[in-house]
């Protein structure tokens, strides 16, 4: 039977990655599909969409509207390809050395796909699966709160929900949480030979970035010893920066964006409060200077962490469904778990495919996975019938 599935799943998983569902794109060609899809099952879901409706997270009972069901929640928007070295079209999936490539094979579409392929097995449960969809969490998360409040309000108390990120079919009981922020300074322009004519917003960045370097720098410090997330210290990084015109232009503006990302039990907005005063600080200097000049700050994102909860229900429940006998695991990257816990579902990472794929070039999900995600969903049908 979990051959049909994944043969199934295979199929849906070549349509959704054909679906360009990069983050700075819509995502509502591939939820009209998989709305039609659940249509020939006698299916009907809910759309909750984003303030201007160019996209929409997705939920839909397959079974029984009753408490005591099972989340199954997958993001359906993917990384850019731009600048990677593709050796096929990322678009189609293409099949090498038992591996299955393209663009959200791992990351996560597979998971999604094998969700969809086992819809049949669902309806006849005794409790129901809520698939549930997201938008943009590859960009902070920012869908799913949205989705996990209209499934709070409309759907009977599920039991537990699993995230299925790709954990290689382990089950992940942590991850960090993410704070995504972004700076703007405002400069005065000048020749650059005449710095005391104007200010360079590229050289008031540089020395904030430097700051930024040192905190991070100072977070190992801070690492619990016990820790079981590696790294075991908060991170911090600056992965976006530009700015100015020219060379011999004393920069009008300058931009970064920087991630913070922590354990569970520290607070980002604890570690930043000594940056965010150095802001003000500079900020303050440089209008005393030109008016029109100041750093601006922007959070852009803040997404809690999934705390451990030893013994938990999901984790349990899991673990008698995959046969995963091994130590509790914790990642560090961060994901739309952490907002399910919050919100008060117990919640659990588990998905095909490696997030060591994730985001690359040639991104690929062996086959081996598909099969055991599929025999994962064989399995969870039968539970749910008991």
């Amino acid at each position: 039977m979990s051959a049909d599935l994944a043969a199934k799943g295979r199929s849906i998983l070549e349509t959704l990655v054909g679906f360009d569902t990069t983050s700075r794109l819509s995502n509502l060609a591939l939820i009209e599909w998989v709305e039609e899809y659940l249509s020939g099952f006698g299916i009907t879901g809910r759309r909750v969409p984003n303030a201007d409706g160019t996209k929409a997270n997705f939920y839909a009972t397959v079974g029984p509207d009753v408490e005591g069901g099972v989340i199954l929640s997958g993001h359906s928007d993917v990384v850019p390809i731009d600048g990677q070295d593709w050796s096929s079209d990322p678009w189609t999936v293409t099949e090498r050395d038992g591996r299955l490539h393209g663009r959200g094979t791992s990351d996560m579409k597979a998971f999604i796909a094998l969700a969809l392929a086992a819809v049949p097995r669902f309806r006849g449960g005794k409790r129901p699966v809520h698939i549930a969809l997201s938008y943009d969490e590859e960009v902070g998360c920012k869908g799913a709160p949205d989705l996990i409040a209209s499934i709070a309000d409309h759907v009977p108390a599920p039991a537990l929900a699993i995230v299925g990120e790709p954990t290689s079919m382990a089950v992940v009981t942590g991850h960090k949480g993410i704070a995504l922020h972004e700076v703007r300074v405002r400069g005065h322009e000048a020749h650059s030979s005449l710095t005391h004519l104007g200010v360079s917003a590229n050289m008031v960045a540089i020395g904030l970035m430097g700051e930024l370097a040192a905190l991070a720098e100072g977070l190992k410090g801070r690492a619990d010893p016990d820790s079981p997330f590696t790294p075991p210290h908060a991170t911090l990084t600056v992965g976006m920066m530009n700015g100015g015109t020219a060379s011999n232009i004393l920069a009008r503006d300058a931009r970064f964006v920087f991630d913070l990302r922590c354990p569970p039990g520290q607070d980002p907005l604890d570690i930043l409060a000594p940056f965010m005063e150095r802001i003000a600080a500079v900020d303050a200097e440089l209008q005393a200077r030109f008016p029109e000049c100041g750093v601006r700050v922007e959070r852009l994102s803040h997404t809690p962490p999934l705390a451990p909860v030893p013994d938990g229900p999901a984790e349990a429940f899991v673990r008698s469904l995959t046969g995963d006998n091994g130590p509790a695991l914790a990642v560090s990257y961060a994901a739309e778990a952490g907002q399910f816990a919050r919100a008060g579902f117990a919640t659990v990472l588990c998905g095909p495919g490696s997030i060591e794929q994730a985001h690359q070039p040639d991104e690929w999900i062996a086959l081996e996975q598909i099969d055991r995600g599929a025999a994962f969903m064989e399995r969870l049908a039968a539970r749910l019938q008991a």
